[in-house]
């Protein structure tokens, strides 16, 4: 029989709560289930301690014989420490599209040209008040 770690709903309307379940994966999602393991309550603050509690021994025995969590069990299982989540399939998805990568390239270069020029003016500036110095100590001793 196949077996999933997943989210059953219960609490009321606009007030969810899950219990993380074992339950074969023909069973419908608030249906049968073979073992209640832990609970999910979205509804508290995410540095709760009381967000998610799993029965730690329970999830390690089912995993061992063979169920499949389901991802946001997976990702829950993965910050408990109990189960290793793989690096996203397709990094490339999350970068911006075409016309968003050339104005980004636009404005850095924009942000380099006045950095640049900003940088000359200060180079110029630092040459001409040297100059400005040196000028009055020549002149100085021809009088």
């Amino acid at each position: 029989m196949a077996t999933k770690i997943r989210l059953a709903r219960g609490g009321s309307k606009k007030r969810p709560y899950y219990h993380i379940v074992v339950a074969d994966v023909r069973a419908p999602r608030d249906g049968r289930f073979i073992e209640r393991v832990g609970a999910y309550n979205p509804m508290l603050s995410k540095d709760d301690e009381g967000r998610i509690k799993l029965n730690e021994e329970r999830i390690q025995h089912w995993l061992s014989a063979g169920a499949q969590p389901t991802d946001r069990v997976h990702r829950f299982l993965d910050a408990a420490g109990l189960l290793k989540r793989d690096e996203k399939s397709n990094p490339n998805k999350a970068k911006p599209g075409k016309k968003a990568q050339e104005r980004l390239d636009e404005k850095r270069q924009a942000e380099e040209d006045a950095a640049a020029a900003a940088a000359q003016a200060k180079e110029d500036a630092a040459a001409a008040a040297a100059e400005a110095a040196a000028a009055p100590a020549e002149e100085a001793p021809a009088e």
